[in-house]
């Protein structure tokens, strides 16, 4: 039996979600076909993903060939960082995050996967969240951190949600009031989120068939909203 991420090695933020998110008759930790998979509702095997899509492509691209899977992903809406001595195990500080999540936050991830979403039996379920990230003074951590590794994610609550079952869920993220043609500048200025984000954005729907590129002025490529 092939093995997954177990509860003892598992986050916080994994563990916390996987019992958020069971109903009663849910199998937890089951295997299907050699792959452990998180919970399974009748036929539906659902995974929750809080890490890089490109770690479950494989299992879940076997997986559709005979189940409908549905990928849970959390995005923080709200983060707490809560600073931990090591040595003592006390908290040194809390503070919020300045940061703010989205839903658009979903296509820095499926730009891995976008050939699943042309399954009729993939989805994907974005929890907008307020979760606590936990750093210890440890030496271990990026030099942007100053050595201070993340330990940990917890959940403090789950603030709303939104389920992609097929492309056209993925389509009511455009904004209103595009023009007919646009490119990646236009969707940053009428959307106003970091371009990097944008422009993996503009790659998802292109790929999934939400939008389509006709034409190119400079280096900036133009879309529109596929018929």
């Amino acid at each position: 039996m092939q093995q997954s991420i177990g509860t003892l090695q598992e986050s916080s933020l994994h563990a916390s979600l996987k019992q958020w998110y069971s109903k009663t008759g849910d199998l937890v930790e089951t295997d299907v076909d050699g792959s452990v998979v998180d919970l399974v509702r009748g036929n539906l095997c659902i995974e929750i993903q809080t890490r890089n899509f490109s770690a479950i492509k494989k299992k879940i691209t076997a997986l559709l060939s005979k189940h409908p899977v549905r990928v849970v992903y959390p995005v923080p809406l709200e983060r707490f960082i809560v600073r931990i001595d090591i040595n003592t195990d006390k908290v040194i500080s809390r503070r919020k995050s300045p940061k703010r999540g989205s839903f658009l936050d979903i296509f820095s991830e499926l730009v891995r996967i976008t050939q699943l979403v042309k399954y009729e039996n993939f989805s994907i379920e974005v929890l907008m969240i307020k979760e606590e990230q936990i750093w210890l003074n440890d030496g271990k951590g990026s030099w942007r951190r100053k050595g201070w590794s993340i330990s940990d994610r917890r959940l403090i609550e789950v603030l709303g949600s939104k389920l992609f079952l097929s492309p056209d869920d993925y389509k009511k993220l455009l904004p209103s009031g595009l023009s007919e043609t646009f490119t990646v500048t236009d969707l940053v200025k009428a959307i106003q989120h970091p371009r990097r984000n944008i422009s993996k954005m503009a790659y998802c729907l292109r790929e999934i068939g939400v939008i389509e590129l006709v034409g190119k002025k400079g280096r900036a490529y133009i879309y529109r909203v596929k018929e």
